[in-house]
Parts: structure tokens; C-alpha cells; sequence
């Protein structure tokens, strides 16, 4: 078939602009040329395709009547600061709604906040032989030992914390000081944390705090297991979870490699879909900090092609974590990643990019790049609307976006979630998934928190029951 001639395309363009001239600029428009382009509109959008049946569209009304009288009310918890929001939320006919729907899969959570933090206090630091010191900078390290520890640069003597207590007598006050340590959770946020920094400092000091009680075998265990249910009570069936896969510690100081923690995750997943067989599983994504040398990462990427051959039914992918905008971009580690392709093996990635504001930097070319090694998902895509190009690839190669909500408003690159950027995404009908990041660290638990983030603030009154099924779908495929 041979190209169209220059005259037939300017007689093409010519029928194009007599169209749209009948359609738009005229002075009275047609009402059925309104609607059809309206409902146009509405079939772009995610969900917009998805046919509901009666029972599901009586809903979808209801949820919409509920979303018109949370506008009209007096506080609109999506324009608020989760931490001040998530008691009305709580509230919320909508969210219990959402407490109650299937919500697919996780797969946008760091191991190291999966698990609420009052269990970590009240369940963890209970358990004989649990130690605690206190650091020069206001945070808390752990330990379980059979003897006294050995001394920690930077912090206080050891203490067994069932000696603390029952010094202190009434620990209610002591409890609630270890979990401040554990989480970012404030009645304060804006005066708490007033930049990035700030709140990315305290971030990073939250992980180290919990660090020695994850690490533990016996409680690493109990904390996996733990995590699954929480989910599972959410209705979340399948879940991918991102870790480091640090080396984990014995009672008696021994310790054990990632390929421990590999086979105690494909073994805690097991057994708890054993007692649950509706639960479809949990695989982890091996992670490395964005900060490292590009001879390390080089090391973590063939550790990665190793553990995957070892563990290809657990092991799914690699990526690098830690705060985008102080780390190095990933053109940076362009070497340690193309690695392997050159050894012809398949290592599945799954980046951390766009979770930024600053536009234009070497930084915000990681969505680009993340695309070009060929990601199979994209963590947040915040600034994935400033880059078209970027967006059509993503589109076209059908690689979901993570969005995840409230950790983009609590660490500061959104403060009113109407004003997300993945509602444009949402009215584009691009492919997305709901995700919590690090729940225990802002204080959620499961998927329900970011949906309604997601459903009422982000998506607005566009957002329909046929939204929410093709978000947990999505989240599946």
C-alpha cells in the first residue's frame, strides 16, 4: 500500500477542520455533539470501560450521594494532611465501604513498615531478652541478646527493657515514647515537619529505630506473618514486598545470609496460604540504597541475577530505594544495570522514579531511564505528566504506575490530594495501581487509607464504582 499523496492529506486536514468548526466554533453548540464528547471523556478515564451491572450501579450511585455530602462538609479530608484527616476518614461511610472491597494486590510496600507499630511496641519489645538504648540524637536502637550487648557508638548502655519497665511502674507514657520512635505519625505535621529534608531525615531515623527488632529470626518470622494478615484483613490477596534482605541475627549472636530471609519468606508465604486458600502468595523485590557506589550496585545487581535463580518462585525483581532527590539518578548506575543483558539472563526491575518535584533535574530523568532498562512498574510517577514522552512509552509499553497517595502528601511533594498529578493519569485512563509504601510508618495499615485518598480526593466526582474495579484489577494483571 504506498503513502498518501500531498493533496489527499490536505484535503484530509481540510475535512478535519471543517469538523471540528461544525462541532466547537459555532455559536450555539449541539447538545448531542456536548454529550457525546462528554461521555467520550468519561470512557477515558480509569474505569470509564467497565460495565457495571444493576446491583453494582445502585452502588456506585450511593457512593456517589456520599461523596457530594464529604465535599459539602465542613472539613474535606483529602484537602487536610493525613495526619489530621485519618480520624474523620475513619469515620467515613465510604471507607468502611472500601474496608470491605476486594482490593487485589500490594504491590508498593517496604518490609520494613508493613506491620502497624503498637504490635512492634506491645508484642515485640515484651519478649525476654529485648534491649534498648537511647541516641544522642533522640531515637531508639534495639537488640535481642542472651547476654549483656556490647556497647553501640552514639548511644546510651544497653538496658533490658523488662528491667526499664519495671523500674518505670506505669508504662502506658514509655510505650507511646517508642512508638513516636517508630513512626512519622503527629498531631502536628506542618510545624514538625516543615521541608523535605526534615521529614525525610526523620523518615530515614524511623528505619534505623526498627531495624533490630525486624532482624531478629524469631521475630522476623512472627513479623511476616504478622504483615499477611493485616493485609489479608484488608481484603488484599497477593502482595509484593520490597527489602534489602539484611542479614538476620540469632539469640546468641549468629547470623544468617539472604538466602535465609528469602527461604523464611517463601515459607512464612506458604504456610499462611495454607490457612488461607484464597491468598495468592508474597514474592519480594531485592532493594539497595540509590546512594551507593556504582561498583556496589553492580554487586547487588549479579546478587540479584543469583538469588533469582536460587529463589525464582519468591524472588521477582530489583530495584533502588531511599530519597530520589539526594540519591544518584539511575543513568548514573547505567553500567551495574545493563548487566544483565550482557550475560543474557532476565532480572525484572521495578524502579522508584518521578517521586520528585524538582523538574528538569538529572534527578527527573529517571522516568526515562527507568523505561529504557525496561521497568515492568514504576514506583509513584509523580512528575510522570511533566514528561509526555515518558508518559506515551509508559502507555504504550504498559508499564502501571504505583501510586501511592499519602505517602507523596505526608513527605511534601503534594499537600491537597486533589492537587495529585495522577489525576490526570486517572482522567487519561492510564495504567495505575493503589499502593501504601510504608504504612506503619504514616500510621495506615493495608490499601483502604490510600483508596479513599484515591477515590474521593484524587479522582473526585469522576471516580465511580467501575474506578475501583479496575484499580484492584489492575493491580492483579
Amino acid at each position: 500500500m504506498g503513502l498518501p499523496s500531498p493533496a489527499s492529506c490536505w484535503i484530509a486536514l481540510v475535512s478535519v477542520l471543517l469538523v471540528c468548526r461544525a462541532i466547537v466554533c459555532l455559536g450555539v453548540p449541539d447538545p448531542s455533539v456536548r454529550d457525546h464528547l462528554m461521555q467520550e471523556e468519561a470512557f477515558r478515564q480509569v474505569g470509564g470501560g467497565v460495565l457495571l451491572t444493576e446491583p453494582e450501579r445502585r452502588l456506585s450511585e450511593r457512593l456517589h450521594k456520599l461523596k457530594e455530602q464529604e465535599m459539602a462538609g465542613p472539613q474535606f479530608p483529602p484537602a487536610m494532611h493525613f495526619f489530621k484527616a485519618r480520624s474523620l476518614i475513619q469515620q467515613s461511610p465510604i471507607f468502611r465501604l472500601l474496608q470491605m472491597m476486594p482490593k487485589g494486590a500490594a504491590l508498593h510496600i517496604h518490609t520494613s513498615s508493613l506491620v502497624g507499630v503498637d504490635w512492634l511496641v506491645k508484642n515485640v519489645t515484651y519478649r525476654p531478652h529485648c534491649y534498648v538504648c537511647f541516641t544522642a540524637d533522640q531515637s531508639v536502637r534495639f537488640i535481642f541478646s542472651a547476654k549483656q550487648p556490647i556497647p553501640q557508638p552514639g548511644c546510651s548502655k544497653w538496658t533490658l527493657l523488662e528491667a526499664l519497665r519495671r523500674e518505670l511502674g506505669n508504662v502506658t507514657g514509655f510505650d507511646r515514647s517508642l512508638m513516636q520512635n517508630l513512626t512519622l505519625f503527629t498531631a502536628d505535621p506542618e510545624t514538625t515537619y516543615p521541608s523535605q529534608n526534615v521529614v525525610w531525615s526523620k523518615f530515614e531515623q524511623t528505619f534505623s529505630a526498627v531495624l533490630g527488632l525486624l532482624r531478629h529470626a524469631p521475630v522476623f518470622k512472627d513479623y511476616l506473618y504478622q504483615g499477611l494478615t493485616q493485609l489479608y484483613q484488608d481484603n488484599i490477596i497477593y502482595v509484593e514486598l520490597r527489602t534489602d534482605l539484611s542479614e538476620t541475627y540469632e539469640l546468641d549472636g549468629s547470623t544468617h545470609d539472604k538466602s535465609w530471609c528469602l527461604r523464611t519468606y517463601q515459607e512464612v508465604s506458604r504456610k499462611f496460604a495454607a490457612q488461607h486458600p484464597d491468598f495468592l502468595g508474597a514474592r519480594v523485590i531485592f532493594t539497595v540504597r540509590r546512594n551507593l557506589s556504582a561498583s556496589k550496585v553492580r554487586e547487588a545487581v549479579q546478587s540479584a541475577i543469583t538469588l533469582h535463580k536460587e529463589f525464582p518462585e519468591v524472588m521477582v525483581g530489583f530495584d533502588l530505594v531511599g530519597h530520589e532527590d539526594t540519591g544518584r539518578p539511575l543513568w548514573y548506575f547505567r553500567e551495574a544495570l545493563s548487566l544483565p543483558m550482557k550475560l543474557g539472563v532476565t532480572l525484572a526491575y521495578f524502579f522508584h522514579a518521578g517521586e520528585t518535584d524538582l523538574e528538569g533535574t538529572e534527578v527527573d530523568g529517571n522516568l526515562l531511564d527507568a523505561l529504557l532498562f525496561n521497568t515492568s512498574r514504576i514506583g509513584h510517577g509523580f512528575a510522570l505528566p511533566h514528561h509526555p514522552v515518558a508518559k506515551e512509552l509508559s502507555r504504550k509499553m504498559g508499564v502501571a504506575i504505583e501510586i501511592c497517595p499519602i505517602s507523596n502528601q505526608v513527605l511534601k511533594l503534594v499537600s491537597d490530594l486533589r492537587n495529585h498529578p495522577a489525576a490526570v493519569l486517572m482522567s487519561e485512563g492510564h495504567p495505575l495501581v493503589i499502593s501504601s509504601d510504608d504504612p506503619a510508618a504514616f500510621g495506615t495499615t493495608g490499601l483502604s487509607y490510600d483508596f479513599y485518598e484515591m477515590f474521593v480526593g484524587i479522582g473526585g466526582m469522576s471516580s465511580n464504582l467501575g474506578t475501583l474495579k479496575e484499580l484492584a484489577i489492575n493491580s492483579l494483571r
